[in-house]
């Protein structure tokens, strides 16, 4: 038989297989199309070296699509951490803002208080010493 013949033969054999998996979706349109190629090429010596083409693409695309999987995880991940340490630190400076306002509110409170309690003894001396006083018994009055 003529090399040609011979071709054709595993030709058509690896392009029935091509479509016989692509139909059955064991393998999709652009890796038929990429094998299809291939097989045109002379590039597959017999069936057996197709399907085991075929078992390397797919766990090739198989690990792609795991490391794709676990860098979005890793980045939500991460996102989530720096939204975490963005709001304690966000709180932690409201605190410290607040704070530092608040002596300058406490000390103004102090103050008041203090004048107030201020004002509350010079009130008490004032009344002591505005009241009528009591006359001290005298000896006339004995």
């Amino acid at each position: 038989m003529p090399g040609y013949i011979l071709y054709m033969r595993r030709a058509r054999i690896l392009r029935r297989l091509l479509k016989k998996y692509r139909d059955a979706k064991k393998i999709d349109k652009h890796v038929y199309h990429k094998l299809y190629l291939a097989s045109k090429g002379n590039q597959f010596k017999n069936k057996n070296v197709l399907v085991e083409t075929i078992h390397k693409m797919k766990a090739d695309l198989a690990r792609e699509a795991e490391v794709v999987a676990q860098g979005e995880a890793r980045r939500a991940k991460n996102a989530a951490q720096k939204e975490k340490r963005v709001s304690r630190k966000n709180k932690l400076l409201g605190e410290i803002t607040e704070n530092i306002a608040k002596p300058e509110k406490a000390e103004q409170k102090a103050d008041a208080k203090k004048k107030a309690a201020i004002a509350a003894k010079k009130g008490a001396k004032a009344e002591k010493k505005s009241a009528p006083a009591k006359p001290a018994a005298t000896k006339k009055e004995k």
